[in-house]
């Protein structure tokens, strides 16, 4: 099971900071859904996982905002 983890309502650099704080954290291959309400997170959460190592399993528009499901890397 993923863990989720909300940053609705935080704005760019916020959710890719605490994302990326938060995959630290945790171990190579765990799964966590991120969830914004920030437009630029579109564009910034995907580049940071690519860049990061990390890999983007999921990402879809909800209401409000998006969310992505990242898998950490190792």
């Amino acid at each position: 099971m993923s863990e989720i983890y909300d940053l609705r309502g935080l704005n760019c650099p916020l959710p890719v900071l605490k994302t990326r704080k938060r995959l630290q954290a945790m171990t190579p291959g765990s799964r966590l859904w991120v969830e914004t309400t920030d437009p630029l997170a579109v564009i910034d959460i995907p580049a940071f996982v690519s860049e990061d190592g990390h890999r983007l399993v999921e990402s879809e528009a909800v209401a409000g905002g998006h969310r992505f499901l990242i898998e950490r890397g190792g």
